[in-house]
């Protein structure tokens, strides 16, 4: 799966990967749909660079194909009170193609809620760290994936964070390696996921008892915000 990944070099540090995620947040107009200029939205993640200072950055590429991704150091992520996941996911982008975003509306997703031991920090944004693609949960349903996860001290992504972690680094799906997002739920069968799909980026749902070869759950080793 990774050695696909060619968008973004190995020599870049991390706070040189930090400027890389916020610059790309400015250039797909989250400031502006926030209602903020671009200088009031780097001011706003500012903060947030303290926290990656001793962080490695991007993982070292390429890996040889088979292998499980290296966990990704950091995500900065920017949420619905924000920029809505409608919104956000609509500015996916994978070699040159626009994520698709299928059997949801934008009603379906702002449904999408934290899960009641997932809480992200406030403020509008922050950073996910020590993200794990899932691939030790593939085939695992999301039922039983949760648990799991859970017990290794992990947390599951939300649909925020799983949208954030495309959009920097899109190559973190990819063909027959997409993740679910058990962070967020609405109160039905659903879990939505990302996956590929006719080489384009895919947001969709899945059903809660079912596995998939091709799906693990993507988690986190925790978050920090701007307070």
């Amino acid at each position: 799966m990774r050695a696909e990944l060619t968008e973004i070099p190995a020599v870049l540090s991390a706070a040189t990967e930090f400027e890389h995620q916020v610059e790309t947040l400015i250039a797909k107009g989250y400031a502006w749909t926030a209602g903020l200029t671009d200088e009031q939205f780097r001011a706003l993640v500012a903060p947030l660079a303290a926290h990656v200072a001793e962080l490695p950055g991007p993982p070292a590429l390429p890996e040889a194909p088979g292998e499980p991704p290296r966990p990704i150091p950091f995500v900065l992520v920017v949420d619905r009170t924000l920029v809505a996941p409608m919104r956000a996911a609509e500015q996916i982008e994978r070699r040159g193609r626009r994520a698709i975003v299928t059997m949801l509306t934008a009603e379906d997703l702002d449904a999408f809620t934290p899960i009641e031991s997932v809480t992200p920090p406030a403020g509008g944004a922050y950073l996910l760290l020590d993200v794990d693609l899932g691939w030790s949960t593939r085939n695992d349903p999301p039922a039983r994936a949760l648990p799991l996860l859970e017990a290794q001290g992990r947390s599951p992504l939300t649909l925020e964070e799983g949208i954030a972690l495309v959009t920097h680094q899109p190559e973190a799906v990819a063909t027959n390696a997409g993740f679910s997002l058990l962070g967020s739920r609405r109160g039905d069968r659903r879990v939505t996921a990302m996956w590929i799909s006719r080489g384009s980026p895919k947001l969709g749902w899945c059903f809660a008892g079912a596995p998939h070869t091709w799906l693990g759950s993507a988690s986190c080793g925790g978050r920090v915000g701007l307070a």
